[in-house]
């Protein structure tokens, strides 16, 4: 495993993560799910990214269970708030009471004094941000929060947030989590270069695709059953790629991984960690085999000629407007 330094701070992660949502908690049983997890940390992998909503915060409880016992020290556990945990008006959003509340119970969840990464999950637009940073900066401060990020937020949003952190002295944003592969590359206008001036890293979900650029997608054919395209916690993320443009297209990325060793998910994931703001990229799975074939696109360096020959078969049907940074409402 090789490790990189998560936007402009000191903190170190694997450059693969391993993220849970849709699989643990709901999609898979939870003996599946911690054999992945095992498989992860067998791999080298130190990262482990999750949500409060994920599966209704059952997601949290199982990588909680899972890593129980394992060196916290050696771990970086990153989780996030902002979607609804309950029915509550309070019970949602970037509120210092809700911020407070959501923080305490992932914890519980997850079986640790502190998270390494605290990540507002999306942006919200009815509660002043200076109330959002400060909280915070005081979960820092209380150590329960080592380091704080945002998860697809746009360019304008991570600026004013960051602007607003230093003008009040507060502990600035040093992530940001966004969907980033081949196929969807809308951060790279606008998100990217302000992160590179910033200090901001990206931990990107979604760098197969939701699997669609496995291959195991074939133009003219139904989706496989049980996979991604069949659950309804996460087709809505990969309808957009099921057309047969699309999936002709990647079966033409299947010479290409093949002269280079790799499997196709691996040169997926090899591809978004060619991008020097790419501090980790997030994988999940529902068996270990999954987990040990995406974890060797760490360290692999993908030339130039490539990487061309990767845009020349994919450019007419890359999604880059940055209009669409912000993802249906039911996402990671």
């Amino acid at each position: 495993m090789e490790f990189r330094h998560l936007g402009r701070s000191g903190l170190m992660v694997s450059e693969i993560s391993y993220g849970n949502w849709i699989t643990h908690g709901s999609q898979v049983e939870e003996d599946a799910a911690n054999a992945c997890v095992h498989a992860a940390l067998d791999e080298g992998v130190t990262t482990f990214d999750t949500a409060d909503v994920y599966a209704g915060t059952r997601a949290e409880e199982v990588l909680g269970r899972a890593l129980k016992g394992q060196r916290r020290e050696s771990l970086e556990i990153f989780t996030k708030v902002y979607w609804p945990t309950g029915a509550g008006p309070n019970d949602r959003g970037l509120s210092r009471k809700h911020i407070f509340e959501s923080i305490h119970g992932s914890l519980r969840r997850l079986q640790t004094d502190y998270v390494d990464l605290y990540q507002a999950h999306r942006f919200d637009h009815e509660t002043p941000l200076e109330e959002t940073l400060k909280t915070f900066d005081d979960l820092v401060r209380q150590g329960k929060v080592l380091y704080i990020g945002v998860s697809e937020w746009r360019a304008e949003e991570i600026a004013r947030a960051l602007k607003i952190a230093d003008e009040m002295g507060l502990d600035r944003i040093i992530s940001n989590q966004p969907q980033y592969n081949m196929l969807w590359r809308v951060i790279e206008s606008e998100v990217v270069p302000l992160s590179e001036k910033e200090g901001v890293g990206q931990i990107v979900w979604s760098p197969i695709a939701q699997g669609v650029l496995t291959g195991k997608y074939q133009p003219g054919t139904a989706p496989p059953a049980g996979s991604r395209a069949t659950d309804e916690s996460g087709s809505a993320f990969i309808q957009r790629f099921l057309n047969d443009d699309v999936l002709t297209r990647v079966q033409r990325l299947t010479p290409l991984a093949e002269e280079a060793g790799l499997s196709m998910a691996q040169l997926a994931v090899a591809w978004v960690l060619q991008n020097p703001n790419v501090s980790s990229a997030i994988i999940g799975a529902s068996r270990p085999e999954q987990v040990r074939d995406n974890v060797k696109a760490a360290g692999v360096t993908l030339d130039a000629e490539l990487l061309q020959r990767i845009d020349d078969i994919l450019e007419p049907v890359v999604e880059r407007d940055p209009a669409k940074t912000v993802s249906p409402p039911q996402r990671p």
